[in-house]
């Protein structure tokens, strides 16, 4: 009876930590921008659209706030895919690898 009971207390708490660790998931890119323009782009994670801002003339961090791993970026020349831990650049506006 003990054994079923610290079972199914071990089993719940790893689960609300499971569900606590992927709300506060996010995506973090490194950026260099080329251009002396600071961009700020739409950005959808996890079914929600953030806004994201890239600095000019600058190399700096973003993080995209959501609950997912990866986010799409949607910049004049397309829609971008990021993931956790990605290096971008940004020349005219728009966004490579």
């Amino acid at each position: 009876m003990m054994k079923a009971i610290k079972l199914i207390s071990t089993s719940i708490f790893v689960a609300i930590l499971a569900f606590a660790l992927h709300a506060y998931a996010a995506v973090t890119v490194r950026y260099q921008n080329n251009d002396s323009n600071d961009y700020t782009f739409d950005a959808e994670i996890a079914g929600s659209t953030k806004k994201v801002t890239f600095y000019g003339s600058r190399t700096g961090s973003v993080t995209i706030q959501g609950g997912a791993s990866s986010a799409v970026i949607y910049t004049k020349c397309g829609k971008v895919t990021v993931s956790q831990g990605d290096k971008i650049y940004i020349k005219n506006g728009c966004i490579s690898f």
